[in-house]
């Protein structure tokens, strides 16, 4: 019976959570802790930085240890437990995956459309503008330095700078091995 209450509290919470991960936080918590008590408080502190600490998103991880605290509580097996770990997770993606599915078919129904082509011709120098604002944001004196205080570092980071978007835009570098390059390439110029 608790892996029914499981699926619906973290179905729930993945319907309603807006936010993203840590806008689900107080949610998983008021409903863990505090209405169902299937973990402490402490137990959730220790859930949250652990969630913190691994890879993936903070909602899906805390989710995921949840589950399987919620039924290791209860007293049942580990077998059991990660069972209970697989259903709160699915339980916490399956509606923004109902709503992917609905919203692609709609997509794909309509999209040659004028009035979908018009949207998205709108949206392109939306897109390109919120990508040049925070490149803009992020060449700051901390992340580049100033000609004044640092010439060689300054001129160096405009260089990788310059770099990767002639890599990654005219060449099709690959943008991961890209910033290998540029992390090594810092190191070796910076340090």
């Amino acid at each position: 019976m608790i892996y029914i209450y499981l699926f619906i509290t973290f179905f729930q919470i993945g319907l309603f959570g807006f936010g993203g991960g840590y806008g689900m936080l107080s949610l998983i918590q008021t409903e863990v802790v505090h209405r169902w008590h299937w973990l402490s408080t402490s137990e959730f502190t220790d859930i949250v930085a652990i969630s913190q600490m691994t890879p993936g998103p903070i909602g899906i991880n805390s989710a995921t240890y949840c589950g399987y605290t919620a039924i290791h509580n209860a007293g049942m097996s580990n077998t059991m437990a990660i069972l209970g770990s697989a259903t709160a997770t699915f339980a916490l993606v399956l509606p923004s995956l109902i709503l992917m599915i609905i919203i692609s078919k709609m997509f794909m129904k309509y999209m040659n459309t004028p009035a979908v082509q018009s949207i998205f011709t709108g949206l392109r120098p939306a897109v390109a503008g919120l990508l040049g604002a925070a490149t803009l944001l992020l060449m700051t004196p901390e992340n580049f330095s100033t000609p004044s205080e640092s010439p060689w570092q300054f001129w160096i980071s405009c260089a990788l700078f310059a770099a990767t978007f002639i890599g990654t835009m005219f060449l099709k570098i690959n943008p991961i091995k890209m910033i290998g390059y540029c992390a090594a390439a810092g190191l070796l110029l910076l340090y």
